[in-house]
């Protein structure tokens, strides 16, 4: 064995078995989040109806949302669940007029009876 592929060996080793920079001790910034969405009373994109006219609501939200190019990409992914006429919005915007502009989009979808504007503005 050459000198260079010992030494790659021996600082392999260390690299492995040195201890963690302590990330482990500090929850992920989505973890109180996680655990919400853990609830049976929290909607994830998981409850969306697969009934067409739901589908449909959903698919035409999520055009409007995506086409507005001065959104951030945060609000352009969103989490837009539909069942039964009622949409829920979910998700981290930028700003109050982001959650506002999302929300006026997904009322003036086709066929929406209620908006649940859960949209949260990102702290910076």
């Amino acid at each position: 064995m050459n000198k260079l592929t010992a030494a790659m060996v021996v600082l392999g080793v260390l690299t492995a078995s040195a201890p963690a920079t302590g990330a482990e001790n500090y929850p992920a910034d989505n973890s109180g989040k996680n655990a919400r969405d853990r609830q049976d009373t929290t909607l994830t994109p998981g409850d969306q109806s697969k009934d067409k006219s739901d589908v449909a609501i959903t698919q035409a939200i999520r055009k409007a949302v995506v086409a507005d190019k001065g959104l951030s990409v945060n609000a352009r992914n969103v989490k837009i669940i539909t069942k039964g006429g009622l949409v829920t919005l979910r998700g981290p915007v930028q700003s109050a007029a982001e959650k506002e502009a999302i929300g006026a989009k997904a009322q003036q979808a086709a066929g929406v009876k209620r908006v649940d504007n859960q949209l949260e503005i990102a702290s910076r």
